[in-house]
């Protein structure tokens, strides 16, 4: 399974050809729109920078080769009282999981966890303000107990929002040894991948 990072919290899985978008965006400092084209697209909730479907074109014919479970959960610590509800969902396949936890806005409850089961690897928000900051993304981590952590929704030099922390503020937070910077934007899951929290590079 092919895990590619769009920016912001965009992704691409990709299994057997078949391609699946998460949380498409618009208006995000320092990208572009995303325009992109997948078989099926999925969103976390459905503000601007997270379910911005307008430029995804949808293609036909494929089957669907994951298993997809949804977890709900809110956008923030209130219980959803600031900026309403927010999916958490898993993608299976190739006997892998993936988790993309969108705006996640506090930690997950043990029932939640309990749902949401094993996970290989996840996508999670690290950048605060809107979501779980650092250390709260670290918690939330830990507790899920993902192999592979891929930091997303933060600030990066002129990129994101500038209300958010740094993916700095995150990986600092684990063992040097433990940090792996990508040179692209791509990574490859696969059942030995080692324990790594894996930043990976915005596509030139």
């Amino acid at each position: 399974m092919t895990i590619t990072w769009l920016g912001h919290s965009c992704f691409v899985l990709e299994s057997g050809g078949f391609r699946a978008l998460l949380d498409p965006y618009r208006e995000v400092q320092g990208l572009p729109d995303v325009a992109a084209e997948a078989d099926a697209v999925y969103c976390s909730h459905d503000h601007f920078d997270h379910g911005c479907t307008e430029n995804i074109r949808l293609t036909e014919g494929k089957t669907n080769p994951f298993a997809v479970k949804e977890v709900q959960t809110f956008h923030d610590d209130q219980g959803g009282a600031l900026r309403g509800r927010n999916v958490v969902r898993s993608f299976a396949a190739e006997g892998l999981t993936v988790a993309h936890l969108g705006d996640l806005g506090h930690q997950l409850s043990a029932s939640q966890l309990a749902e949401l089961g094993r996970c290989d690897a996840i996508l999670i928000p690290v950048g605060g303000f809107y979501t779980i900051d650092a250390a709260g993304a670290k918690a939330a981590a830990d507790a899920i107990g993902a192999k592979v952590v891929i930091p997303m929704h933060y600030r990066k030099g002129a990129v994101g929002f500038d209300v958010l922390g740094t993916v700095e503020d995150f990986t600092g937070l684990y063992p040097e040894e433990q940090v792996k910077a990508y040179p692209s934007n791509t990574l490859t899951l696969t059942k030995d991948a080692p324990r790594q929290v894996a930043v990976l590079s915005l596509a030139k």
